[in-house]
């Protein structure tokens, strides 16, 4: 009874193993796309060729009777040369299934090895699955599983990778990847990471054209330095010569360096020099200054820490509570270091240099602007003007805080000439005027507090006396100073004292002994013309808006010469009057 029990389950263990073992041929439908290769005469696809096996062995029970080969075996097909510690050869169909240790070398110079591997001769595909390493001379490509068409000479994966190019010792690293071997060029159409020793390339698409160094970008891209990842340049289109470091930008493109952003329709890079350029729309955001530089055209060179906007270029600071704003043809933005070793920033415009803010406008051949300590320079035919009061000269520093929230002074170097309107509030042609070769205005409280002119130093400026009962001010007369050093002390806006110094000549004349003309220098130009109103301004030469009108109150002096005139006529008729004999 034993011996029949026994049997019974030797019998029934025998047969499930059988049904187990018993793996008919499933194949994936990678291969059962494209057209089947037919051989040189167009008969049918040439057969798999097995070269070395230790064992061989086929049962009707196992692989549908196809031999089962074991132990070093090898197999042909075409110049591909297949290794493995197992391998099923199924023969109609022309079809390997290899394990083990899987090894195979292809004509093209590509070696692959993996866990296992199928081969179809008919269609020249494979699969490869498990620890998959495709290598040829200049690269590796590491994944899970690897379709492999030796027709198109493309490899696939779809389940991440890991190539390594030893050219330049990078990593990609990426989801799905089609190496296209023959072009030597790689297609990556998911997130990817590209880095090497100096910079790392993400983005969603590209096109790595590996022989070249080429790397073609299709969607949302950076490349990073990884030295200093703050310095990138992004991209939605572009091209990346890597040899080269060079790439050029075509869509949504910024260049990111040393804090600053640039922007432009199409732009160029390159890593190696710090040089950039763009062109269309062009954009220098500096966030540390708070300002922007616009253009059709711009170029930076990072390593000097500077750019250069041409093309109708235009500057925009942001203030805290007002804006600068700077046009020119061309504007030049960099910074250097002091001699304590900090930074500053520095700005400059030339050719028709145009300045606009709310309390103050300027115009000149060039302006220089130092950001850091709110100091501008304007250089040509400056003209500069704060409210009521109008400067010119050779040379025009203009001093303020940083923020240049008020003007703290003005420095002018030759042919320096102040006027201020001594009552801002009516439109008489009423105005105080110094001029000299040097002269300094300062300012309290965005006022003029106090002027100092040297150097062939004169002055014409209106007196005024507060009358006691009234309270009210009272015209007593115009004075003109002539000397070697001026000084005229503001309060309320008025002229309140003036000192003259090193041959002193000072005269006070009343109204009535001064005539309209007199009342002037005779360069006096109140450039209301010229003066910019608006921001927008800044792109004119000249705005060109009429020329304000003053009225001329001459009551005093009209009437005091016609006195004159009455007098001496009286005089004339009490003379005795002459009369030739006859």
């Amino acid at each position: 009874m034993k011996k029949i029990l026994f049997l019974f389950l030797f019998i029934s263990i025998s047969v499930a193993a059988q049904k187990v073992t018993d793996e008919p041929l499933k194949k994936d439908a990678f291969f059962t796309t494209g057209n089947v290769s037919k051989g040189k005469t167009g008969d049918v696809p040439d057969k798999i060729k097995l070269i070395h096996a230790d064992s061989t062995s086929a049962r009707p029970d196992l692989y549908n009777g196809n031999p089962f080969l074991k132990g070093k075996v090898e197999v042909h097909h075409q110049g591909s040369i297949l290794k493995a510690d197992e391998v099923i050869l199924y023969q109609k169909e022309n079809f390997i299934k290899g394990k083990g240790n899987v090894d195979i070398t292809n004509p093209d110079g590509t070696h692959l090895t993996s866990d296992e591997a199928e081969y179809d001769a008919n269609t020249q595909k494979a699969i490869a699955k498990g620890n998959v390493v495709l290598t040829d001379p200049k690269q590796s490509i590491k994944t899970e599983t690897l379709y492999y068409d030796r027709k198109s000479n493309t490899a696939y994966f779809n389940d991440g990778g890991i190539i390594n190019v030893h050219q330049d010792n990078s990593v990609i690293t990426t989801k799905i990847g089609t190496y296209y071997i023959k072009e030597q060029r790689i297609v990556f159409d998911s997130n990817y990471k590209m880095a090497n020793e100096e910079y790392i390339t993400e983005g969603q698409n590209v096109n790595y054209l590996r022989g070249e160094g080429i790397a073609i970008f299709n969607g949302a891209t950076t490349v990073t330095n990884k030295q200093n990842p703050s310095n990138y340049v992004y991209t939605e289109s572009g091209k990346y010569f890597m040899n080269a470091k060079e790439v050029y930008l075509n869509k949504n493109s910024r260049i990111h360096y040393r804090g600053k952003i640039l922007t432009g329709d199409d732009m160029y890079y390159n890593q190696l020099t710090g040089f950039g350029k763009a062109k269309g729309n062009v954009k220098l955001n500096d966030p540390a200054e708070n300002r922007f530089i616009y253009g059709g055209y711009g170029e930076i060179f990072e390593k000097k820490d500077s750019a250069v906007i041409t093309d109708k270029p235009y500057a925009i600071k942001i203030l805290k509570s007002d804006s600068i704003y700077i046009a020119a043809k061309k504007i030049i933005a960099y910074q250097k270091l002091d001699t304590t070793g900090g930074k500053k920033s520095f700005l400059r415009a030339f050719k028709q240099a145009r300045m606009f803010k709310n309390n103050a406008q300027g115009r000149s051949d060039s302006l220089a602007y130092n950001e850091t300590d709110g100091v501008m320079n304007f250089v040509g035919k400056p003209i500069f003007w704060g409210g009521e009061r109008q400067v010119t000269g050779d040379t025009i520093k203009a001093y303020s805080n940083a923020e240049m929230k008020r003007l703290d002074s003005i420095h002018v170097i030759g042919n320096a000439f102040a006027i201020s309107k001594v009552d801002s509030l009516n439109m008489k042609d009423e105005f105080n005027q110094i001029k000299g070769n040097l002269m300094m205005l300062y300012f309290k409280e965005g006022q003029i507090s106090q002027a100092k002119v040297k150097g062939n130093a004169q002055a014409i400026t209106y007196a005024d006396n507060e009358n006691d009962k009234t309270k009210q001010l009272e015209r007593i007369g115009i004075a003109y100073s002539t000397c070697g050093e001026i000084i005229a002390d503001f309060e309320q806006k008025r002229v309140q004292t003036i000192s003259c110094n090193i041959g002193a000549l000072t005269d006070l004349y009343p109204m009535s002994q001064v005539s309209q003309k007199k009342r002037f220098f005779s360069d006096f130009n109140w450039n209301t013309s010229d003066r910019l109103q608006r921001w927008k301004d800044i792109f004119l030469n000249t705005p060109n808006y009429p020329q304000k009108e003053y009225t001329s109150d001459n009551t005093l002096y009209e009437v005091a010469e016609s006195l004159k005139k009455m007098k001496k006529d009286e005089n004339q008729e009490k003379e005795p009057q002459r009369r030739r004999k006859e």
